[in-house]
């Protein structure tokens, strides 16, 4: 055989093993496991991150504000030096609605060593364990994510049933656009791929992930796994919080979302590009030689196939064009699924090594970027590699950014409901953060 065809054909090998040998992850099958309600509703603490979210705030807090749970709840905004008036916005939004009590904090500008996130965690995580009933369980959720009323209902009948110490959900991104269409179903696609759902969730397997945008996370397993302490540096936090948790002997479940979802747009495919080149080259742990394998893999496995069956076919070749039109066909029929999941037609499914060569780019351009100085970039913050043992990093800083906020400052407590919230006249905790 020539050597297309043995191309070819080790393609299509990979994909048959792809499609029978990774745990199904082609599957969309996998939702909350079976929930059964407690005797006593634990008290939860929703911490929410934010940085510069104004624009989808009403959307996503309000959602929050409005869960319908029969125990203890209060929200905890942790706003990240944000420039656009999150905080009194989140406090405007909480006046009035007679919802859970929403705490709105700001922790300051990152210590040394620590991701903006993880900083707003910690501190959103060290003022919620202040509280009486202290939280049996933490809700970690984005500030773009909409929940839907009995969201918090479900995580928490889920694991309770389950007996799970961390429930995530993948919430579902927007897909409006053609370029949204054409890369959102690919991204969870690739994602499940890489982090196959039910292999998550098997105790015995390696295998560990999370979606950071929705995960309950009970909070002695974050005391056991020291969350987030021992992941400050991450810029997967999602990924590293559920290897932590599982490494120390805690259950973990990861599957697709329902009704929770994204209200982030990313309409154009600058926006996309930049979602995915953030953190591609952090997945690969900033290795050139694992760069260089991601690069080949893809091209071996995605474009491989689509050009083997074209170029037999124009060459006379048969047994490359035979092997690699049947990988390309059980590429798209794997990928049909994910499709429909969300809601978009059949015809997409053909054009996933195109998409594959644009993830491919991406890439490669974060590598780049990262080689330039300008690598995990979020909203004015940018983080290079994590630092050697022994060294610490500090983010830089990228473009204009608001003078941090004082460390320590004033932790506005305001009670739904209460008409004088929004001008600051709730309680007040001055130094409640750590």
């Amino acid at each position: 055989m020539s050597a297309l065809s043995w191309v070819a054909v080790g393609s299509l090998a990979v994909w048959m093993w792809l499609l029978l040998g990774r745990a199904w992850f082609w599957r969309t099958d996998v939702r909350l496991p079976a929930r059964e309600a407690p005797a006593r509703w634990p008290a939860v603490a929703v911490i929410v991150p934010a940085r510069d979210e104004a624009a989808v705030l009403p959307t996503s807090l309000g959602s929050l504000l409005a869960q319908d749970y029969p125990g203890p709840v209060e929200i905890f905004l942790v706003d990240d030096g944000s420039t656009d008036g999150t905080g009194d916005l989140a406090r405007q939004l909480a006046a009035g609605t007679g919802g859970p009590r929403l705490t709105v904090s700001s922790p300051g500008e990152p210590g040394p060593g620590w991701t903006g996130k993880l900083w707003a965690l910690r501190h959103g995580i060290a003022l919620a364990r202040t509280r009486t009933p202290a939280p049996e369980y933490l809700l970690l959720t984005d500030a773009d994510i909409r929940h839907t009323r009995d969201s918090l209902r479900e995580l928490v009948s889920a694991a309770h049933g389950a007996g799970l110490d961390l429930v995530s959900q993948m919430a579902r991104l927007r897909v409006a656009t053609f370029w949204e269409r054409l890369i959102v179903p690919a991204f969870v696609y690739f994602f499940a791929q890489l982090y196959p759902f039910r292999r998550v969730a098997r105790p015995g397997a390696r295998t560990a992930a999370a979606a950071g945008g929705c995960v309950l996370l009970r909070d002695a397993a974050a005391a056991r796994a020291g969350i987030p302490e021992s992941i400050r540096e991450s810029v997967i936090d999602d990924v590293a919080l559920a290897r932590a948790v599982k490494s120390r002997g805690g259950r973990i479940w990861l599957g697709l979302a329902g009704p929770v979802a994204s209200v982030r747009p990313y309409p154009r495919l600058g926006e996309l590009w930049r979602m995915v080149s953030r953190s591609a080259y952090a997945q690969l742990r900033h290795s050139p030689l694992l760069l260089a394998g991601t690069v080949g893999g893809l091209a071996v496995v995605y474009l491989a196939p689509p050009a083997a069956a074209v170029a037999g076919a124009l060459s006379g070749n048969p047994a490359a064009a035979v092997a690699g039109a049947g990988a390309w066909a059980v590429m798209a029929g794997s990928y049909l699924p994910m499709l429909r999941c969300y809601g978009q037609p059949p015809w997409y499914a053909p054009l996933l090594p195109f998409t594959a060569a644009l993830y491919l780019l991406m890439t490669v351009d974060s590598a780049v970027r990262h080689h330039r100085g300008r690598g995990a970039a979020w909203k004015g913050r940018t983080y290079p590699a994590p630092a050697r043992p022994g060294t610490t990093r500090t983010p830089a800083r990228a473009g204009s950014v608001a003078a941090p906020a004082r460390r320590g400052a004033m932790d506005t407590a305001a009670r739904s409901g209460t008409p004088d919230a929004p001008t600051g006249t709730g309680a007040a905790e001055e130094g409640a953060g750590p």
